[in-house]
């Protein structure tokens, strides 16, 4: 008996522990519970997966574009444009008085 109790000594403290809730709280409240348990274990990660595909996503339209000229770091990068002299890439608009 006592080899019995060293081997199997969880599997007595959850046998005692069901045992004491049960008749205590009932099945219902068991079931319930583990319910509960198993949708949070679901859904926590559902959620977090969710909040990083969003943060990517804002992240993403944030780095790839200037907020002032809406053009692509893509595009300058490919057409090389990065060693010109803001001067050359510049376009300058003449005034006119509207009389």
């Amino acid at each position: 008996m006592n080899y019995f109790l060293k081997v199997n000594k969880t599997l007595l403290t959850y046998s005692l522990i069901i045992l004491i809730v049960i008749p205590i709280f009932g099945i219902n409240f068991l079931i319930s519970f583990l319910g509960n348990i198993l949708l949070l274990l679901f859904l926590i990660p559902l959620l977090l997966l969710i909040l990083v595909f969003i943060g990517f996503n804002f992240y993403n339209s944030k780095i790839n574009t200037f907020s002032n000229f809406d053009s692509d770091l893509k595009d300058i990068s490919n057409r090389n444009e990065l060693d010109k002299k803001p001067s050359e890439s510049t376009i300058e608009v003449k005034a006119e008085e509207i009389k």
